[in-house]
């Protein structure tokens, strides 16, 4: 193989990582979102993305369209690291400030809502994509007005469930807790803040204490989506509904051996957690995550090393051809 034939075949090695970085580091990671109770974005989704039943969920669809449904597991922001209330504004909680979702911070009392009652309750939360990780749920205090914006003065000050790293059952994890007496409608907030990651996901669940449904007046009574409905509405989404895209080899280590274990624990027949009371969102910065995160950077650090070793081969390429050069002249 002459000297231009190598330097040229490095130099094609080198683009393609290029190409395939740009390629693979597009799609989003979608992980989940709450089903018992169920939130307003599974309500939604559930009811159909382009023909909802519900006021409220019409309304969602006619603020961002139908693909805040089809994507309703990737209400997240990738660098939170625990940093809720400090990058949530008020009035946009349920949205967390993503444009995507704004629909969902709607103040309206019709929003579709689950039955809840005070004591001992089951919780599921629908993991897509596992993750390790503290789940926190918080309810809105006395006096909540659901026609008036969500904000963080509205949720009691200590999240009334908190667990880590919940059992994974039939793809939710599963966990137990002791809910407040309340009465009226209420809104369950919740946050998964991932502890590989600084990757955290939201998601509001509107209830009602008291009465025989869910709903009240107006309100419809939400359903989780079904297994066929998720797998269904996979095709339209745009984020990856059964992996662990945007994250660094270390993540995916640590998620494939955190789903390893889980699979164990059901295996053995494990009970569902016991969640703990807890201290406030911010406190979560506290705790050590990983030193690199899933977050939307990864993708851009992956393609500056590829253009880097692009860039060293041309470099390469350069010099080989000159030196070819002046080894044909010293032959004249």
């Amino acid at each position: 193989m002459t000297a231009r034939r190598k330097v040229s075949l490095v130099a094609a090695l080198g683009i393609v990582p290029l190409a395939l970085t740009t390629l693979t580091a597009a799609p989003a990671v979608a992980h989940g979102s709450m089903l018992d109770p169920v939130s307003r974005i599974s309500a939604c989704f559930a009811e159909g993305p382009e023909s909802p039943d519900s006021a409220a969920c019409k309304a969602l669809v006619a603020a961002g369209g139908t693909q805040p449904l089809y994507d309703w597991n990737e209400v997240n922001i990738g660098d939170a690291a625990g940093r809720h209330q400090q990058i949530i504004p008020d009035g946009k909680l349920c949205s967390v400030g993503r444009e995507k979702y704004k629909g969902l911070d709607a103040p309206r009392a019709d929003w579709p809502s689950s039955k809840l009652a005070a004591g001992n309750h089951t919780f599921r939360w629908r993991a897509t994509a596992p993750h390790r990780g503290t789940l926190e749920l918080y309810i809105t205090k006395d006096g909540y007005d659901a026609t008036k914006p969500l904000k963080w003065s509205d949720l009691e000050a200590q999240p009334f469930v908190k667990v880590t790293d919940p059992r994974l059952e039939n793809g939710s994890y599963v966990f137990d807790g002791k809910v407040p007496a309340k009465s009226g409608r209420h809104l369950v907030f919740s946050i998964l803040q991932r502890s590989d990651s600084p990757e955290a996901f939201y998601t509001c669940s509107d209830v009602v204490f008291g009465g025989a449904g869910g709903g009240t007046g107006s309100a419809p009574v939400a359903e989780a989506p079904s297994d066929q409905e998720i797998k269904q509405g996979a095709g339209s989404s745009t984020v990856d509904h059964g992996g662990h895209g945007g994250d660094s080899p270390t993540e995916q280590k640590a998620n494939a051996e955190h789903i390893a274990q889980q699979t164990s624990a059901d295996s053995d027949g494990g009970s569902a957690p016991e969640a703990q009371n807890a201290a406030a969102p911010q406190e979560i910065a506290g705790e050590k995550l990983a030193a690199t995160g899933g977050d939307s950077t990864t993708s851009y650090i992956a393609i500056g090393g590829a253009a880097a070793l692009a860039l060293g081969a041309a470099a390469m390429f350069g010099t080989a051809r000159r030196r070819a050069t002046a080894g044909g002249r010293s032959a004249r």
